[in-house]
């Protein structure tokens, strides 16, 4: 960012800009500290740049390749925005949202920001971005009806939409003040988990939303071992081997946020912000988990929406329990009663 440009003025402007492209993010990154908080938002909106192209249907396989090509050699630094900024704007859809397309055209401000950060911090941003536009415009090119091919295909769809965040995070942890610094070893490992457990959770509440523009995410695998063809949907849904992949795939998601809530205990008591960051979107997940647990045959994703009285539940049990480990691994048994284990996959 060039030493003209008025910093303080860049973050403030990144903070008008995320509460129009994410209502539960602009709730949950404030929480954290700063400049913890400052980074993650502009992270965020990065990722939402790259997912803004991704989602759009009106871009050809091959045209997002190129674009989101381009986007990470502008997040690296080696081209500017300009030509990125002009061709999105001039292919993105009308249906698409106006803040997000206010987002793309801001690249350039965003980007710069993210150059104003120490290396540490600046390198794990770009790698989470270079991670996600690869892997999102190798799956778009595979978007269709028939599903993913197995288990193994979904959790690196998971990972490259948000199992490569939670790593970011970690590592932006690491730059943090002792303890949490120190926590980066242990916590690493489980911080693909961290983001997989969310991310297949949007899968399956989502899953009707997707097969209506054209993609499903689900694995084959899973559903033809209980006699389900995922390319005969909808007219299947009402089967009892659909209900019982949804099940397998419940108890994976549930095993997913377990390993989370192990990642999030990692993070020091006193430091409330942070670890309700994670807590928040991770309860909201399990009780989403329950809605289609209880629904299996639901229609859209509205069916299994968490309603804002639980929403307000998950705040207020997150900050009542938030410094107490053993409390907290409690209400997560609580709110998971009922729900399929890991162990049944392959059952």
């Amino acid at each position: 960012m060039a030493a003209s440009v008025d910093v303080d003025s860049e973050l403030a402007y990144q903070a008008q800009l995320l509460p129009g492209v994410s209502r539960t993010f602009a709730l949950t990154i404030p929480r954290m500290p700063r400049p913890l908080s400052d980074k993650v938002t502009n992270a965020y909106l990065l990722c939402r740049i790259a997912d803004t192209i991704e989602d759009d249907l009106s871009i050809p396989a091959a045209d997002k390749d190129a674009l989101l090509a381009r986007f990470v050699e502008v997040v690296d630094g080696t081209v500017p925005s300009d030509d990125f900024v002009a061709t999105s704007l001039a292919r993105l859809s009308p249906a698409v949202l106006p803040a997000e397309r206010e987002l793309v055209a801001r690249t350039g401000r965003v980007v710069g920001l993210t150059h104003s950060f120490a290396p540490p911090s600046r390198g794990a941003i770009q790698r989470c971005v270079r991670i996600m536009s690869q892997g999102m415009a190798k799956f778009a090119a595979r978007r269709s009806l028939d599903g993913l091919t197995e288990i193994g295909e979904l959790d690196q769809n998971c990972y490259v939409v948000a199992g490569c965040v939670g790593e970011m995070l970690t590592d932006l942890f690491a730059v943090q003040p002792a303890p949490i610094r120190e926590r980066h070893a242990e916590q690493f490992p489980m911080a693909r988990t961290f983001g997989q457990g969310l991310q297949s959770t949007n899968i399956l509440k989502d899953l009707w939303e997707d097969r209506a523009a054209g993609a499903c995410w689900l694995p084959r695998s899973v559903f033809d071992r209980h006699g389900c063809d995922l390319s005969a949907l909808p007219a299947g849904r009402d089967t009892p081997g659909f209900a019982a992949g949804l099940r397998e795939l419940i108890g994976i998601a549930r095993g997913h946020l377990e390993t989370s809530l192990r990642y999030t205990l990692l993070l020091p008591k006193n430091e409330t912000g942070i670890r309700d960051s994670c807590l928040w979107p991770m309860g909201l997940a399990l009780l989403t988990l329950r809605r289609i647990h209880a629904n299996p045959h639901f229609t859209q994703g509205t069916d299994v929406k968490v309603s804002r009285r639980a929403v307000k539940g998950v705040i207020a049990t997150s900050r009542v329990l938030g410094r107490s480990p053993r409390g907290l691994k409690a209400a997560f048994a609580f709110a998971g009663r009922g729900l399929p284990g890991p162990e049944i996959a392959g059952g």
